[in-house]
């Protein structure tokens, strides 16, 4: 699934523009005008993997609901944002428990690496790299011990970046991984990797699962959001 993104910005422009940058980037983003909603949108049934917030909102400041969630030991990583670049909120902020902080005004590619760079030491959508041999899974067996994959019974030949891909994959069959997600799986803090770089692995693990398997197609590119693969 994709990553789960809470955007409070009373802005209207700013969080247009900060949404649409999110979102064509594979995250799905609900944006919240006013504290109050933002406090019933983290108190429902399905969780965040990332916050940003704004400080100055209509309804209080963005600081008090940052408060509230770390002595609630709430551990989602939140983005603090504000119009004010001192050194004293900044502090304020991170001595509060923010993980990150950007003042405006800011490029939203900026705010997309952050949010990027974020998500990829929180492990949000990710599968862990080590965890044990498990059964066959549909045509699949994953046997993690030793990083062998397995097609109807034929190994198949994968570089280590190409095993940890089809892992991940495999590990949520079914469902469109981000390509944050994958390069995280993949890559963990590698910053050279970049998205392109998922897209290349990912054509050559496709052709070695058509090689093996030439009847069926098993990964599914989904555009503006990631892969998925079916069995």
């Amino acid at each position: 699934m994709p990553a789960r993104l809470l955007l409070v910005e009373d802005d209207p422009a700013i969080a247009r523009t900060v949404a649409y940058t999110l979102e064509r980037d594979g995250l799905a983003v609900t944006h919240s005008l006013l504290l109050g909603d933002a406090r019933t949108q983290l108190g429902g049934g399905t969780p965040f993997d990332l916050l940003v917030l704004d400080v100055g909102l209509p309804d209080g400041n963005g600081l008090d609901l940052l408060r509230e969630l770390r002595q609630a030991r709430h551990t989602t990583p939140v983005l603090m944002l504000s119009a004010h670049g001192e050194e004293i909120d900044r502090v304020l902020g991170l001595e509060l428990g923010a993980d990150d902080y950007l003042a405006k005004p800011f490029s939203p590619r900026e705010l997309a690496a952050r949010v990027k760079a974020l998500l990829r030491r929180s492990g949000a959508g990710t599968a862990p790299a080590d965890r044990p041999a498990r059964p066959a899974t549909g045509p699949f067996h994953d046997d993690a011990n030793g990083q062998r994959m397995h097609l109807h019974g034929q190994p198949l030949l994968l570089t280590r970046r190409e095993y940890r891909l089809l892992s991940c994959l495999l590990a949520g069959a079914g469902r469109i991984h981000t390509r944050e997600a994958l390069l995280a799986a993949a890559w963990g803090d590698d910053s050279e990797s970049t998205d392109r770089t998922v897209d290349t692995h990912v054509k050559t693990l496709r052709a070695k699962l058509r090689a093996a398997d030439p009847a069926r197609e098993y990964i599914s590119t989904h555009r503006g959001m990631g892969y998925c693969l079916d069995f």
